[in-house]
């Protein structure tokens, strides 16, 4: 796929896997960089509206993780947990000659915002978390491990939009049939098939007892890891996966930390919705404070 705005980049991991990345070149070679982290089950193709926004002013660099969109799925399924993606992702900047950057990092991407800043905390500038919080709360990870993986091939883009619908309509319950059309666009490939995910089903394997390990608390130090460092807390207000109680919290722990909370939507924002982009955007446009 060629593009105006962005160039493919594929490297390989440590392990030997080939992965993908948009590469948007931002208006100067010394543009700073601001990378783009999706959800467990999407891919770099989320970020196809902020991105050509971000550009304008930086370079903007989105990851498809092992398992989705044109990166490569992994047949030692228990590499996909986050630490691995982070390491992949580390490697892609190294390979790019990235030193610093900022992250926009959705539900899952947020989470690897938090373990990069832990393992890398020279390097990161500004995070923005979007939909995501120490405490994840079960009633939404339940809805995931449901979901996720439950059907995977359909036998048009409508059908499959049909079922994204019903599986999301919680969390988007203003979306039209056109909207949905597109939310899968960006989640489906055309495939010998039929329309399919586009994510490797063993995603999920995982996820059980990667999470059954992870009391809520484990994740608190990562974030106050970074009181240092300027982050955005955007929420949909309908979320079922962080829930009011771990934003006051969070907002108690890093008293500089700033929210953004989206109306009439759940989890995750695209965003794309009203306004979210020019705050998300004025919110970068600051330098990180020491």
């Amino acid at each position: 796929m060629n593009s105006p705005y962005f160039r493919n980049v594929y490297f390989k991991t440590d392990d030997g896997l080939t992965l993908y990345a948009r590469d948007y070149p931002g208006p100067a070679s010394e543009a700073s960089v601001i990378l783009c982290l999706h959800g467990l089950s999407r891919n770099s193709r989320d970020f196809e509206d902020l991105a050509p926004l971000l550009q304008k002013n930086y370079r903007v660099i989105v990851p498809d993780q092992r398992g989705r969109g044109r990166s490569e799925s992994d047949t030692q399924v228990e590499h996909y947990t986050p630490q691995t993606y982070i390491l992949d992702t580390l490697r892609l900047l190294d390979d790019l000659e990235v030193k610093s950057f900022s992250i926009v990092g959705t539900s899952m991407g947020g989470l690897m915002a938090l373990g990069i800043g832990a393992l890398a905390p020279e390097r990161l500038t500004q995070v923005v978390l979007n939909d995501i919080g120490p405490v994840i709360a079960q009633r939404g990870l339940d809805r995931i491990k449901q979901s996720v993986g439950s059907k995977m091939v359909f036998s048009s883009w409508s059908a499959a939009a049909d079922h994204l619908a019903s599986v999301n309509e919680t969390a988007f319950p203003h979306y039209t049939t056109e909207d949905w059309l597109r939310f899968a666009a960006r989640a489906c490939s055309q495939t010998s098939d039929g329309v399919a995910l586009d994510y490797d089903p063993n995603i999920t394997v995982p996820l059980s007892s990667a999470t059954s390990d992870v009391r809520p608390d484990d994740l608190w130090p990562l974030f106050e890891a970074l009181t240092d460092v300027p982050v955005l807390l955007i929420r949909g207000a309908l979320s079922d996966l962080l829930e009011p109680a771990c934003v006051e919290e969070m907002q108690r722990r890093n008293k500089r930390m700033q929210l953004l909370e989206v109306p009439g939507v759940g989890h995750a924002p695209m965003l794309n919705e009203a306004g979210v982009s020019d705050a998300l955007i004025s919110f970068l446009s600051f330098p990180a404070i020491g």
